[in-house]
C-alpha cells in the first residue's frame, strides 16, 4: 500500500470513530491525494452522502437507498459497521481512449441495518476525480430470501443551486418512427437551468454533464459534475435520471412500462447474495478529468474471455448517402473497392441485404470482399417484438436459435461484424437481449455495435467483442434534414464531454462529401469544413470508425486529405484534454504508438484562436498543420512550430477544425 493509500484509509477510520451528531452517525472516505471526500450520514434513518473536491461542495447532502419487494431501506436506516482498504490495480484495453490503465482508489464499505434488522451494505470506490458506488444485498436471517425485485431508488443527486446542465431527455416509449423510440437519438441543450422541465417530463439519459455555478465573479465555473453508471448486465435494467425536484435534485429512474413493447418488468430482479450496477459521479475543477475519466472500467470486470484476438479499424458504408437503393451487390462491390483503395478493413453492408442481395450471394460477396483485403459486417435488425421496424433480417437476433444458426452461418462466409439496430427500452429483459447477442457473437469470432440502442456502460471491459454504441442523434440526420446539419458542429463539439466522455460512440461517418447526395451535386450541404470532418475522426472515439466516403470522393479529394485517413487510426494509448466548452469547442490529442494527434473543432460563429499548451511535442519542433483557410475556407496542409515556451497559437474557423502532428 503507498503512502497515501494508507493516509486514506486511516483518515476514513478515524472518521468513523468520530461519535454520532445530532443527525446521526457519519462516515467519511476521501481519494488516494485526499482531496475528493465523500461524506455519508444515516441521517436518523434516512441516509445521505455528499461530495467535496478541494474543500468546494460539489454534491449537496443527497438521499440514498431503495425498496425491495422483501423490505424497505429507504428509511429506519443506521450504519452499523465499516470497513476500508486500498485499491490499487492495473490493466490493459485495447478499444477505448487509452490501452494502459492504473486504478487507485480508497473503498468503503459501510453495513446499514433497517428497524426490522434487515440488512444491506454499501461500497464508495474513490479515486482522485471518481467516485462509484453501489448497494450490496446478502440475503437475510434464515439465509432468504434469495432473490429479491428493487422496486425503487431513492439514490439522488443534488447539486447546488444556479449550476446549469448539458442533458438529453428521456423519450416517450413506443413513439416516433415504427414506434422505435426510445432510440437515444434526442437533442443536448447546454447550458440550461436545471429547473426546467425534460421534453418528455421522464428525465434524461445518462451521462448527465453539469456545470457548477463559480464561487467568485471571476471564474467562470466552481466545477464540473458528470453522472452516469456502469456494469449494468442481464442481472438489472438500466436506469436515467429523473427530472430536478427542489430539495431532492435528480433521482435514480428506472425504465417505463411502456418500453419494449411493454414486455418485461420495470424492476430488476436480482439473485441474493447480489448488487446494482455501480453509480458514477466524475468532479472536476475543470473538464479535463471529465474527458479523461475512465472509471466506466475501472470498477467493472470481463464477463468472459475474448474468443480471439479482435481487431479494428475503419469501415466504408453506402447506406449513409446512397441509402437503401445501394444494398445491391454491384453498388456495394463499389464501396468494397472504396475500401481497399484507401486501405480501410471493413465494409458495412446495411438493411435489407438479406432480400436484396440475398445469402448465397451475400457469401460470394464476402468472398469478393476478402480477396481485396476488406471484411464484411452486417446489418441486423433486433426484433423480436420490440417495435415496428420493418428492415430486415428480422427475428435472427432474438432468440438464442436463431442466433446460433445465424452466428454459424456469419463466421463460415468470413463476415467479422454485426450492427444491430432498433432496441428501444432500459429494462432488463433488453439488457439480456444485449447481453445474448455479444455472448452469441463471441463464441463465433464476431464483434458488435449496437444502434437505436442505450447507452453502453463499461461494456468494452465487460464484453471483449463488444465495439460501440449509437446512442446519439447521430450522422443520418445529417443526411435527412437540413437542421440537424446545421447542429453538427454543436452535437460533435458536445460529445467529448458527455456521451463520449462515458463510452465508445459509433456517431457513423467522416462525411467527405460536399452535398448530402450520390451526385455530390444536389440536396442540402454539410455545413463543417473537410478539416473539421477530418478531426472529428479523432475527437468521436470508436474503435471501429466509419469514414462514409463515397467512390466520387477518389478523384474530388486532395491527396493531403486521402493521405491523411488513410493513415488514420482508431486505437489510441492515451488521451489528453487541452481545451474546450460543451457545445462551442473542443481541442483534444491523442496518441497512437508513438504518434500524437492533436485535434480541434468549432462550433462558433465567428473565428477561434487559441494559445495551446502542446507537452507532447518537443519545444521548437515544426508540425504538419491541417486547417481551413481564412479567406477560402478550403483545406490547406502546411506547417505550424511549436514555440519555446511549448505553445502555439492557432486559429479554429467557424464549424472548422485543425490537425497538429509531427
Amino acid at each position: 500500500m503507498n503512502t497515501k493509500n494508507a493516509m486514506a484509509v486511516l483518515l476514513t477510520g478515524l472518521a468513523l470513530l468520530l461519535p454520532s451528531t445530532s443527525w446521526g452517525r457519519e462516515a467519511s472516505v476521501a481519494s488516494p491525494n485526499g482531496k475528493l471526500v465523500v461524506n455519508i450520514n444515516d441521517n436518523n434513518g434516512r441516509p445521505t452522502y455528499s461530495l467535496t473536491l478541494d474543500g468546494q461542495l460539489m454534491l449537496q447532502p443527497s438521499a440514498l437507498g431503495f425498496q425491495a419487494d422483501f423490505g424497505d431501506f429507504t428509511q429506519g436506516l443506521k450504519i452499523t459497521s465499516t470497513k476500508a482498504s486500498a485499491i490499487d490495480r492495473t490493466y490493459q484495453m485495447r478499444q477505448v481512449k487509452q490501452s494502459q490503465f492504473h486504478y487507485v482508489a480508497t473503498l468503503l464499505t459501510i453495513d446499514f441495518e433497517n428497524a426490522k434488522k434487515q440488512k444491506m451494505s454499501m461500497e464508495f470506490s474513490v479515486s482522485d476525480n471518481d467516485v462509484a458506488f453501489r448497494y450490496l444485498i446478502p440475503r437475510q436471517r434464515g439465509d432468504n430470501p434469495k432473490s429479491a425485485v428493487i422496486l425503487s431508488e431513492s439514490t439522488a443527486f443534488s447539486l447546488p443551486d444556479g449550476t446549469t446542465t448539458f442533458l438529453t431527455p428521456q423519450s416517450d416509449p413506443m413513439i416516433g418512427w415504427e414506434r422505435t423510440k426510445p432510440s437515444y437519438e434526442e437533442e443536448y441543450k447546454a447550458d440550461a437551468p436545471m429547473a426546467q422541465r425534460s421534453h418528455y417530463g421522464h428525465g434524461y439519459t445518462f451521462p448527465c454533464l453539469f456545470r457548477l455555478p463559480a464561487a467568485t465573479t471571476q471564474a467562470e465555473s466552481a466545477g464540473w459534475v458528470l453522472i452516469s453508471e456502469t456494469g449494468v448486465s442481464s442481472q438489472y435494467c438500466g436506469s436515467h435520471l429523473s427530472d430536478y425536484t427542489p430539495g431532492q435534485g435528480y433521482a435514480i429512474a428506472f425504465p417505463m412500462e411502456g418500453e419494449n413493447n411493454g414486455i418485461g418488468s420495470t424492476t430488476p430482479g436480482i439473485a441474493l447474495p447480489g448488487e446494482t450496477p455501480w453509480r458514477t459521479i466524475t468532479v472536476g475543477s475543470t473538464l479535463k478529468p471529465i474527458v479523461e475519466t475512465t472509471v466506466q472500467y475501472d470498477v467493472v470486470e470481463p464477463l468472459y474471455q475474448a474468443s480471439q484476438p479482435f481487431e479494428y479499424g475503419r469501415y466504408t458504408w453506402s447506406w449513409l448517402i446512397w441509402q437503401d437503393n445501394s444494398i445491391n451487390y454491384d453498388d456495394q462491390v463499389r464501396f468494397i473497392d472504396l475500401a481497399s483503395k484507401m486501405g480501410f478493413e471493413l465494409c458495412l453492408v446495411d438493411n435489407w441485404w438479406d432480400q436484396n442481395i440475398g445469402r448465397e450471394r451475400m457469401a460470394e460477396l464476402s468472398k469478393y470482399a476478402q480477396s481485396k483485403g476488406v471484411s464484411l459486417m452486417l446489418w441486423y435488425n433486433s426484433n423480436g417484438f420490440e417495435n415496428d421496424a420493418p428492415q430486415t433480417p428480422r427475428q435472427c437476433m432474438s432468440t438464442g436459435m436463431a442466433r446460433d444458426r445465424e452466428m454459424a452461418w456469419l463466421k463460415s462466409i468470413g463476415v467479422k461484424g454485426i450492427k444491430v439496430d432498433f432496441f428501444g427500452g432500459d429494462k432488463q429483459e433488453t439488457m439480456k437481449l444485449y447481453e445474448d447477442i455479444l455472448y452469441d457473437a463471441n463464441r463465433y469470432g464476431i464483434q458488435c455495435i449496437f444502434h437505436g440502442c442505450t447507452l453502453p456502460r463499461g461494456w468494452e471491459k465487460m464484453y471483449p467483442n463488444y465495439v460501440s454504441s449509437e446512442a446519439v442523434l447521430a450522422s443520418e440526420n445529417v443526411f435527412f434534414n437540413e437542421g440537424a446539419a446545421k447542429r453538427q458542429p454543436f452535437d460533435l463539439c458536445m460529445h467529448p464531454f458527455c456521451r463520449n466522455a462515458s463510452a465508445s460512440m459509433d456517431w457513423g461517418g467522416i462525411i467527405m462529401n460536399k452535398y448530402l447526395s450520390k451526385d455530390n451535386k444536389s440536396r442540402h450541404t454539410r455545413k463543417t469544413t473537410d478539416i473539421f470532418e477530418m478531426a472529428s475522426g479523432i475527437t468521436m472515439q470508436a474503435a471501429i470508425q466509419c469514414v462514409a466516403m463515397q467512390p466520387n470522393n477518389l478523384d474530388e479529394l486532395p491527396q493531403f486529405e486521402m493521405d491523411w485517413l488513410r493513415a488514420m487510426p482508431t486505437t489510441w494509448d492515451e488521451t489528453q484534454f487541452i481545451d474546450g466548452y460543451p457545445g462551442r469547442y473542443v481541442v483534444m490529442a491523442r496518441r497512437h504508438g508513438n504518434d500524437w494527434y492533436v485535434v480541434g473543432l468549432n462550433a462558433l460563429e465567428q473565428p477561434l484562436t487559441l494559445t495551446l499548451p502542446l507537452p507532447m511535442f518537443q519545444k521548437g519542433q515544426v508540425l504538419n498543420f491541417y486547417v481551413d483557410d481564412a479567406k477560402t475556407g478550403e483545406p490547406k496542409l502546411t506547417t505550424l512550430k511549436v514555440d519555446k515556451k511549448g505553445n502555439a497559437k492557432v486559429v479554429i474557423q467557424p464549424n472548422g477544425g485543425i490537425i497538429l502532428q509531427k
